[in-house]
This record gives structure tokens, sequence and C-alpha cells, in this order.
């Protein structure tokens, strides 16, 4: 048994090529990618939820590249013993000719002013901190420390990286044991289905199903519903349950399913969460999937927040209600957010385009000497209150970067885009 479990443990990856999931970073010219091409690697820290490759991927980092590395968890070592690492760092690194790579997982469980230890030995260039956090790093890390990270952010696993670790998991299992586990279609649908995203709750559930199943018996799916009810009835803050049902809430309001949005909300309120972290949740949603179609949405959630944080617990708890059943009954857009993804790349495919020289400002004699400012045109000055005069460079290509759609009043925002692009369309034809 000892070969096989913990299951998560026993197939984790030691390589890339077996690495599942978040090809956002991980992907050809991603930032993954490109540390392993160039032999060199910065300090980092992977935020996201639980079980989606956080550490499998910092150790593969620090194997592929050949590191020094030292690893510890921030819920049991304390800070006086990496500070004590940290300090002999100098001489492992004249002696290794690389950096140390001091890894924290749950690196959020150390106070902000116990992380300004980290700060002289990144500064030196001492050691490369990668940090885990499955908190969101803006409101549990250093700020100073922040500034000196590359943020990568973690999202859960998609149904086709699911089951790749299953059936790793299955091969690994028959190869130790001599036993299949016979895991049909069905099964396979429900175990996805309840690990969410979550390589380690679907080992976990994998493990569980092999110790109580009768080997000599068939694997249906009552057993493994009963499994399941067992490992899930409670809540637990601090755990996986926390990230699987604040998503169902996000779906469930995405989805305007009120009732369902109401359910998840006091499945946590009930469990102990704490409801700042529900309202962070909701001003995204109001963004995410509401956006312009009903401005109001961020406005109730932050006066949510506002109301909150003056009364607290439990009385405050009826402002999270008002809220969700605001989002969950408002029309939907995710505008926002396509245009969002979509700029990202833009901004990256052309971060090397200068400013056109007539919409800079000739401040001073050397600007203007280039032409800055000439034949500028200030939109105040005419009837239409805009020109045909063009902003965005002529390298970039692309249009419409936001689209918006008829819901709400982002119908009217709409109307007012269409309006300005009839307007620099007659001002063209103008001349």
């Amino acid at each position: 048994m000892d070969k096989i479990f913990p299951l998560a443990d026993r197939i984790r990856p030691f390589d890339i090529t077996g690495f599942e999931g978040q090809s956002h970073l991980t992907g050809p010219a991603k930032i993954i990618h490109s540390f392993l091409k160039n032999k060199s690697l910065n300090s980092l820290i992977f935020w996201g939820p639980p079980g989606t490759g956080k550490t499998s991927l910092s150790r593969i980092l620090v194997k592929e590249l050949g590191y020094p590395s030292i690893e510890f968890s921030a819920t049991i070592s304390k800070i006086s013993e990496i500070r004590e690492i940290m300090s002999r760092s100098v001489d492992m690194k004249k002696i290794e000719g690389k950096p140390l790579v001091v890894f924290v997982d749950e690196i959020h469980h150390f106070n902000k002013h116990s992380q300004d230890a980290f700060l002289p030995f990144i500064e030196r260039g001492d050691i490369i901190l990668i940090g885990t956090t499955t908190e969101n790093p803006a409101f549990k890390m250093n700020r100073a420390l922040l500034s000196r990270l590359k943020i990568l952010e973690f999202f859960p696993l998609e149904r086709d990286h699911l089951i790749g670790i299953l059936e790793k998991a299955i091969a690994f299992i028959a190869a130790e044991a001599g036993i299949t586990i016979p895991i049909d279609e069905a099964v396979t649908n429900i175990l996805l289905h309840y690990s969410g995203g979550d390589a380690r709750r679907l080992l976990n559930l994998v493990e569980t199903i092999y110790n109580v199943w009768d080997k000599h018996s068939a694997l249906d799916e009552t057993l493994i519903q009963d499994v399941i009810q067992n490992k899930i009835s409670g809540y637990d803050r601090a755990g996986d349950d926390r990230y699987q049902i604040i998503s169902a809430f996000h779906k469930s309001v995405r989805n305007s399913d009120l009732d369902a949005s109401l359910f998840w909300l006091y499945r946590m309120l009930e469990g102990g969460e704490d409801p700042l972290y529900i309202l962070r949740r909701m001003l995204r949603i109001s963004v995410e999937d509401i956006g312009f179609a009903d401005p109001v949405a961020m406005r109730v959630c932050l006066d949510a927040k506002e109301a909150y944080e003056s009364l607290g617990s439990p009385e405050g708890d009826l402002f999270l209600t008002q809220a969700a059943i605001y989002l969950a009954s408002a029309p939907k857009s995710n505008s926002l957010y396509l245009a969002d993804k979509k700029l990202k790349k833009i901004a990256e495919a052309y971060k090397h385009i200068s400013v056109p020289l007539h919409i800079i400002n000739p401040s001073d004699f050397v600007a203007a000497g280039k032409g800055a400012g000439k034949n500028y045109l200030y939109a105040h000055d005419f009837e239409e209150k805009t020109t045909a005069m063009k902003t965005k460079p002529e390298e970039v290509v692309e249009v419409d970067f936001y689209l918006p759609n008829r819901m709400g009043f982002e119908k009217k925002i709409k109307a007012r885009i269409d309006y300005w692009k009839k307007i620099k369309k007659d001002l063209e034809k103008k001349g």
C-alpha cells in the first residue's frame, strides 16, 4: 500500500511533458516555457485553488533548471527557520553557482510583517522565492514583496486534464497493485463533477474508492455517491470545499438561478466563511458577468461591502443576501470580460509600438522638434465634439475591442458607440 498511497504524491509529474493544465503558463512562448528555454528563473507567486499544480510546477522548474532548493510550509515552519537558511544563501550561491530557490507553500500564512524577511535576500539576488497561495495576493501579501515578484494565476483544471490524470492514476494502481479499477463513463463523470477542477480532490476520491471497494464486485454509481457524500458533507473553510462552493455560487449567479445562488451563499455563511471573501467575489461577478448590462450592480456590491463592514455578522449577512439577489436577477453580459482577454493579447503583441506624434504633448523643445502635437485636433473645438483624427496607432489593425450586447443598459452603450462611429465616418467622408 505504501507504494501506491498517497496517490496524489505518487503520480506527481516530474517534468513539464507530464504536467497537466495551465497551458496559459506552460504553452509555447508562455512564461514557464520561456524560463525553461532561457535557463533562468525569477521570484514568483503561484496563486490559485488547491489541486491545480502549483507545487508540482515549482518542483519541475527547479529540477529542470538545476537550481539548488529548499522547501518550507508556512503552516508549520517559522519565519526564523527560513531566515536562518537564507542567511547562509550567499555561501551556497558561491558553491552552487546559482541562487538558492526558497519554496514556501501557503506563504499567505506568514503575516505581512514576517514577509519582510524575504525582501533583502531577493533584492541582493541571494535567493529566488517561489511562494504558493490560495488567497488573493493583493489582500494577503506585503506590497513591497509583491513589487519584486511575478504573480502567476492558476485555474481549476479542465475536463481533458482531469481525465488524463485519472487515467494515469488507474494505470499506476494497476502497475503497482495488479488491480485495475473498473471505472466506466458514468463513474468517470461523477468523479470529474465532484473534483471541480481539483486534481488532488480527484485522486483522493480514487484512493478512498480503492480502499472501500470490494475487489470481487462491480464498481457501481451507488458506492461512488456514498463515498462522495461522506467526503463533502461538511464545509471546510480552510480546505477544498471552499473553492468548490464559491465557484458553484459564481456559476449560479451567472446562470441567473436565484434559488441556487442563495443556497450556495448560505452554505458558505452557515459554514463560517468570511463574508468579505464572498463580497470580493461578488464584486468580480458584477463586472465579469454583468458589466454595462447593469452598471448599478457594482455599486450594490460596494454598498453591501461598506454596510457589512459597518454592522458585521450576523446582522450584516443580510447585505450579502441583498447583493446576491440583485446580481442573480440582473441582465447578464460578459462583454467586458471578453474585451479584457482580447486586449491583454493585443497589448502584448503591440507592446513596442510608439505613441503617434500628433497626440504627444510638445512639453519640451526636443519633443516639439520631433513634431509632437503637430496637426492635433482638440475635440471640443468642433461642433460634433469629435474629429476624424486617428488616435490608435496605424500598426494596430484590430478593431472592435469591446463589443456590447443588447442586454439592459448595455443597449445604450452600444447606441452611444454606434453614434460616435457614424459621426467619425461622416467626418472622414467630408475630409
